[in-house]
């Protein structure tokens, strides 16, 4: 997740689409609220929770400039990933807007 000024936050979660969301709405006290880190600019999907989690730990060990550059591999014009998802998205996912 990404601030409009460009503070990362990593993290992992089980339900993408929730967790976005709950981002989106700022439903949880912490850093990403903090900074408003809001936009979705990158992800990765794994097989095993271990793995994820495995993952999150080695990627917040990176400095800004490694993110950036995983970052720009996917979407280098730093876009919402989740621009996108409609109401029919949210409503699968029982999150009350």
């Amino acid at each position: 997740m990404a601030s409009p000024s460009g503070t990362l936050y990593v993290g992992m979660t089980n339900n993408i689409i929730r967790r976005v969301l709950e981002h989106k709405r700022g439903a949880h006290p912490g850093f990403s609220k903090k900074y408003g880190c809001n936009k979705l600019v990158w992800f990765e999907d794994t097989h095993a929770a271990i793995e994820a989690i495995n993952r999150e730990t080695e990627i917040k060990k990176w400095n800004r400039l490694k993110k950036q550059k995983l970052i720009a591999m996917l979407n280098p014009k730093w876009r919402d990933l989740s621009k996108h998802w409609g109401p029919v998205v949210i409503a699968t996912q029982g999150i009350p807007r």
